[in-house]
């Protein structure tokens, strides 16, 4: 259900009844009397939806990370900040853009709408920008021919499967961060997990892993746990239309409403 579009409608149908109010009923109302009820239960909650619509639509939307696709970096139970502001003004609803004020950068941690089901949000974390040649190989990825070092890091382990990954430290265009990437995991990418796209021919699969070249306006995208996302390697490229915003902020975690674990204020904040 696109939660945008309800309160669209609702700002819209709160604010008709909200002018009227103001502008006809109001001025042939008893001083003192009571507010009939359409006004009571419609017109007064304009004040409050309009607000919370414009922000949500233009600047700032919360999110809740559903997936450990991007683990280290995001943890499944995550609440984030994302900036819509950041890249562009975008109507509403509609997503069409009307301001571009920046575009995406090569370490941004993106969210967007699910290429091959828009209703979906996915976050992942921008890897090629519009013309580049992304390769995944042997679990190394190259950008434009220059392989992107990754430095060991200490072992990370899992909280809920209590199992240890590999973890590396990765810096995409001085975008530090941390990844994991375990070496007995097969590179490459299995047919049965590909998903038909129409820039398909941009990318060849291979057991060694999967090139891709990245057609204009649109990004190829990876989660930080690169053994567990399901990313562009297999569903291909995010269009710019796609984008929602940045994702920046931590501002709430809970693994669970009740004890044992509950809120863990230790995950607020921002993140790299």
């Amino acid at each position: 259900m696109d939660f945008a579009l309800i309160l669209f409608v609702l700002s819209i149908a709160t604010g008709c009844l909200w002018f009227y109010d103001v502008l006809v009923t109001r001025k042939r109302r008893a001083k003192g009397s009571k507010d009939p009820w359409w006004v009571e239960y419609g017109a007064s909650f304009f004040p409050v939806i309009l607000p919370i619509f414009l922000l949500r639509s233009f600047w700032l939307e919360p999110f809740r990370i559903p997936s450990e696709s991007m683990v280290p970096t995001l943890l499944v139970g995550d609440f984030i900040l994302v900036n819509k502001y950041a890249y562009g003004i975008r109507l509403p609803v509609l997503n069409k853009k009307l301001v571009d004020i920046d575009q995406p950068k090569r370490g941004d941690v993106m969210v967007f709408r699910y290429p091959l089901d828009p209703s979906q949000n996915y976050i992942k974390r921008v890897v090629g920008l519009p013309g580049d040649r992304i390769e995944y190989l042997h679990k190394k990825l190259i950008i434009n021919g220059q392989t992107i070092a990754s430095e060991p890091q200490e072992q990370y382990r899992h909280p809920e499967k209590q199992y240890l990954s590999d973890r590396y430290a990765e810096t995409l265009d001085g975008a530090p961060h941390s990844i994991l990437n375990d070496k007995d995991t097969p590179s490459f990418v299995p047919d049965i997990q590909r998903a038909p796209h129409p820039y398909a021919g941009n990318c060849t699969h291979s057991l060694e892993g999967v090139v891709c070249q990245v057609p204009p306006g649109h990004y190829f995208v990876m989660g930080d746990n690169r053994d567990q996302s399901a990313d562009s390697r297999f569903w291909g490229f995010v269009p710019d239309q796609n984008v929602v915003g940045r994702a920046f902020f931590i501002w709430f975690h809970a693994d669970a409403i009740v004890p044992p674990k509950g809120i863990q204020f230790d995950r607020l904040g921002h993140f790299k």
